[in-house]
């Protein structure tokens, strides 16, 4: 099966999506991991900063990028006309 243009714009732009996600993941995931110690100095809510980033900021950026994913993908489905069929309601 030949891809069309079409089809490779549609994997280019989802290929940068997901590479762009990814590296926001990296980011948060291991880069505040690198600068725990200088983190623990600072306290926030009775907590050192570094532990209250890791139990509860990285969580919700993940949920953030897992959102920004599906919005962004709808969007690009439908931007192709590659997204799922939706029956109507009676």
């Amino acid at each position: 099966m030949t891809l069309t243009a079409r089809h490779r714009a549609y994997w280019r732009r989802n290929l940068a999506l997901t590479l762009s996600l990814l590296a926001l993941w990296f980011l948060v995931s291991f880069v505040p991991g690198y600068y725990a110690t200088e983190l623990n100095d600072i306290v926030f809510l009775g907590f050192p900063l570094g532990f209250y980033v890791f139990a509860q900021g990285t969580p919700l950026v993940y949920l953030f990028i897992i959102g920004i994913y599906v919005y962004a993908m709808n969007r690009l489905d439908q931007r192709y006309g590659v997204g799922e069929l939706r029956r109507e309601r009676k």
